[in-house]
């Protein structure tokens, strides 16, 4: 964007925060960076060409507008923890729409419906159910994400077996559209478009405001940990062999999930059982491992304590909301493509290989199905209905990740897909891969014809833009 379209746009949103300046900020303000775009992956600085904090949906629509105006792309920003900061554009020049202001809560207590406003994060969106008649939805674990983001990529979580993704709660969108008009979408207002804002929001407009469906806070549960540190990680191997076969057995509870976690000090084996301890003991896990674990539960009867449990876990893990230098890369696992003994051998033992270049590394395996794949492929445009596991993995760098690191994490895919000639495994679009070829018929698959069919109807100048969303037909 030269001079003139830069001074443009300025003048365009400036006008829109006429009364409130400090609700827009530029690369010419000072400490930029640091104070408003905030980047989450230090590996991959952006500099957006404003970033907006709107307060209503009508600033939000005229934003669109200013950046329409001058040609410019527009990405909205909920919790900011995009892996490549697509939140930010994912390239420079970007405007950015920042939901923070949208904090907006009530409950409908005749049908325990909840309207929430898109700039929520998930801590907060915990709370405000809780406190608002002991009411909960399915959702992940990092209280730091923004439901904006969350609840229209997917939105994955330990109760997401018994009552389905995060998205699949949402009943009722406003959104703010490329022709700057603000609408509403559900299965009867502008279906197809609801369809695509449930998987691939960030192509196709703004929500502002999502209404979900609620359920009754969950009551006893137990968390359990069994952690392996002794002996290599060819030793592991058994171990996660005996998991992938525990969590393919169609006969496993729902109230069942489960995350093994794999890094230089080990393997952990831990989740969560939504039931009483005699319930759980009932399962007995110990006696399908092939060693005997160290291994913790901790039985705890309140919905609170179960959220401030994985919120911790989180941040032992992988740093939780922390802005680091990183790279991630992701598969879906289905039942038909689990991996075979051999190959479980030689990611293990990739997991033993000396100077991976990097200061610290995880690959997480996270048990999916149940309730998701209740849903059918086609209802909304979340791509991976079929998944039982997913495969994420995640590496730090120091300042910045090494190639030695990237060719680390891709050889763990490489060596899983190479095993299964023309199994089509797909990525998350919630763990954005920005080095991954042929990226929207990763996230999206099947869907993605009918996602493009709609981008062109809603957006056919592509105003809403990051490398990897949705393109028009």
């Amino acid at each position: 964007m030269g001079n003139s379209g830069s001074t443009q746009l300025q003048h365009c949103l400036n006008a829109v925060f006429s009364h409130n300046l400090a609700g827009v900020s530029y690369p010419s303000n000072p400490l930029y960076q640091l104070v408003y775009v905030k980047p989450y992956n230090l590996d991959d600085r952006v500099t957006p060409a404003a970033v907006t904090r709107p307060s209503n949906s009508q600033q939000v629509a005229d934003i669109v507008k200013c950046a329409v105006a001058s040609n410019v792309k527009v990405q909205p920003r909920s919790g900011g923890h995009s892996y490549a900061n697509f939140g930010l554009g994912g390239q420079d020049g970007t405007v950015v729409v920042d939901l923070v202001n949208f904090q907006h809560f009530s409950m409908d207590q005749s049908t325990w419906q909840a309207t929430i406003g898109s700039g929520t994060l998930l801590g907060d969106v915990t709370t405000r159910l809780h406190d608002n008649g002991n009411r909960a939805i399915a959702h992940g674990t990092c209280p730091a994400v923004g439901i904006g983001g969350h609840a229209t990529i997917g939105g994955l979580g330990p109760l997401s077996r018994q009552w389905g993704s995060a998205l699949d709660h949402v009943l009722e969108v406003e959104v703010v559209l490329a022709n700057s008009t603000i609408t509403r979408a559900s299965e009867i207002l502008n279906p197809d478009l609801f369809f695509a804002l449930k998987g691939a929001a960030a192509g196709l407009g703004i929500i502002t405001e999502f209404k979900v469906r609620t359920q009754p806070e969950p009551g006893d549960s137990v968390h359990y940990t069994y952690s392996f540190t002794l002996g290599s990680h060819d030793d592991m191997a058994p171990l996660f062999e005996a998991w992938q076969k525990l969590i393919a057995d169609s006969s496993l509870t729902r109230k069942f999930a489960s995350q093994v976690t794999v890094t230089e000090l080990g393997m952990i084996i831990q989740g969560t059982y939504f039931g009483s301890k005699s319930e759980y003991n009932s399962l007995g896990l110990e006696d399908k491992l092939p060693r005997k674990p160290n291994f913790a539960t901790v039985e705890l009867k309140n919905w609170l304590g179960s959220i401030s449990h994985w919120a911790n876990e989180v941040l032992e893990e992988v740093g939780g909301g922390i802005p680091a230098p990183f790279y991630s890369k992701s598969l879906a696992l289905r039942n038909d493509t689990l991996m075979s003994g051999q190959t479980i051998k030689d990611v293990f033992k990739l997991f033993g290989s000396k100077d991976k270049g990097t200061i610290a590394w995880a690959a997480i395996f996270d048990l999916e199905a149940g309730a998701i794949n209740d849903v059918a492929p086609n209802a909304t445009a979340y791509g991976h209905r079929d998944a039982l596991f997913y495969i994420q993995t995640y590496a730090l760098g120091i300042p910045h990740v090494s190639q030695k690191t990237k060719d680390f994490l891709a050889n763990i895919n490489k060596i899983i897909e190479d095993s299964m000639p023309g199994a089509n495994l797909g990525a998350y679009a919630g763990y954005v891969d920005p080095a991954l070829t042929n990226a929207q018929e990763r996230y999206w698959g099947s869907n993605l014809p009918r996602l493009q069919r709609i981008k062109k109807e809603y957006d056919p100048n592509d105003v809403f833009h990051n490398p990897q969303s949705v393109r028009p037909a």
